[in-house]
């Protein structure tokens, strides 16, 4: 099993390379990318900086955006280099250009001075001199830049010539860095991480109230099957299943929310506004989240509640009915040590194989539910970073979910060698 384990491990390598490449060009290929929304804004009369970190440019009157400008924004969204060595750069195989620093060489010039900065405490200036056919940079002290590189972007008309010196290191995926966002001006796990912790707070807490419900109910239906309860709970579950969580939520803010029915819960958020929040004692705050989590947790958590009932009562049901139940009836052993100790382990199969499904939809159908209770978690932010094309936090999201459902997967053929003795993996 321990040999079976390993090669799963590993095979999560290529899994999540394929899917990243996946993902990757499709972004790259969908039309309306982050610059052809910027230059769409600039072209308008907007102004772009602040927030996404370019410097400050606007047009006016429809003109064409400077070629200057353009190579500016190129750099600063990642479109300055092909797709394939943008893809290798973001999992931090291939250098990435930081720290850029524009200058004009004259046609007459070989030789230019520029500074790039401080170094302890002083400033940091280079010489970019022609040698051959090449410009280097070279320290102020005659040896050669170990840190600056220079490339000529563009020559004019006139003959000078448009040039760049940057740094280059190694920062990816690999390294820990997920890239910065373009809408947040932030660090993509920054962004990511309360968003994330929100989400899987009302995950969890779904996913276990699930299991723990879903078990007892699937066996006393199972047990009572036919009976007036088996179909009146049968009936609601089957309810429950044909709603979308998220329909479902917008019903009970409805029924619930203070709307045209009752005010016992509120209408959406993590919990009080913040001025309020911030006054609360510790008891007062734990009161306050549980209260603002019951409808979105028990719209969560309907869906799967339903099925994993049923599939909990199908699972015995059929049990029940094979050779090995009805001879261990046969030799005098008790009912409850027949089902619960012969039954009840081999219908727990099913549910087992279904941990994986469960742990990868708390992440990944949380958009829907966050935007109906108005809750800013992991799922709202993903969806938002589509509509807005932050590639950094939407390839953030994709690593987050793919990971999940791949150690997820591993989860449940681990619970299901725990529950059935017959499974040997090789």
């Amino acid at each position: 099993m321990t040999t079976y384990f390993l090669r799963r491990l590993l095979l999560v390598i290529p899994t999540f390379i394929g899917s990243t490449i996946l993902v990757f060009t499709i972004l790259q290929l969908a039309p309306g990318g982050p610059l052809e929304k910027i230059i769409q804004e600039l072209k308008t009369g907007g102004q772009m900086g602040g927030e996404a970190g370019i410097s400050s440019i606007s047009i006016s009157g429809g003109n064409i955006l400077p070629e200057s400008a353009m190579r500016e924004l190129k750099r600063y969204y990642g479109f300055d280099k092909p797709g394939w060595q943008r893809y290798l750069i973001w999992l931090g195989v291939w250098p990435r250009e930081i720290k850029h620093r524009n200058f004009t060489l004259k046609p007459d010039m070989t030789h230019i001075e520029k500074r790039v900065g401080k170094q302890s405490g002083q400033i940091w200036k280079v010489d970019i001199k022609l040698e051959g056919n090449k410009y280097l940079v070279y320290e102020k002290d005659g040896t050669l830049s170990t840190i600056w590189k220079t490339d000529i972007e563009k020559i004019n008309d006139d003959g000078s010539k448009e040039g760049v010196v940057y740094q280059r290191e190694f920062s990816g995926i690999l390294t820990g860095n997920l890239g910065k966002s373009y809408t947040y001006a932030k660090p993509v796990t920054e962004v990511m991480k309360p968003r994330f912790k929100i989400s899987l707070l009302f995950g969890l807490i779904g996913y276990f109230l699930t299991y723990i419900v879903c078990i007892p109910l699937g066996i006393s239906k199972a047990l009572k099957h036919g009976s007036g309860f088996d179909f009146v709970s049968s009936v609601l579950i089957f309810i429950a299943y044909s709603i979308p969580g998220w329909a479902l939520g917008g019903v009970l803010l409805v029924l619930l929310g203070g709307g045209s029915f009752w005010d016992i819960f509120p209408l959406g958020g993590f919990h009080s506004p913040t001025e309020i929040w911030e006054k609360m004692t510790i008891i007062e705050k734990i009161i306050d989240q549980a209260h603002h989590a019951i409808l979105p947790i028990f719209a969560w958590s309907i869906t799967t509640f339903a099925t994993m009932t049923i599939l909990m009562k199908n699972s015995l049901l059929e049990n029940l009915s094979q050779d090995y139940i009805r001879t261990a009836f046969a030799k005098g052993i008790a009912e409850k040590r027949v089902v619960w100790l012969h039954a009840f382990r081999n219908s727990l199969i099913p549910i087992a194989a279904q941990i994986g499904y469960v742990i990868a939809a708390i992440i990944a159908n949380s958009y829907l539910i966050e935007r109906v209770f108005n809750i800013n978690g992991f799922g709202k932010m993903s969806f938002q970073a589509i509509m807005d094309r932050d590639y950094p936090i939407i390839m953030g999201f994709l690593i987050v979910v793919v990971l999940i459902r791949l150690i997820a997967n591993i989860i449940s053929d681990l619970a299901i060698a725990s529950v059935d003795p017959r499974i040997r993996f090789k």
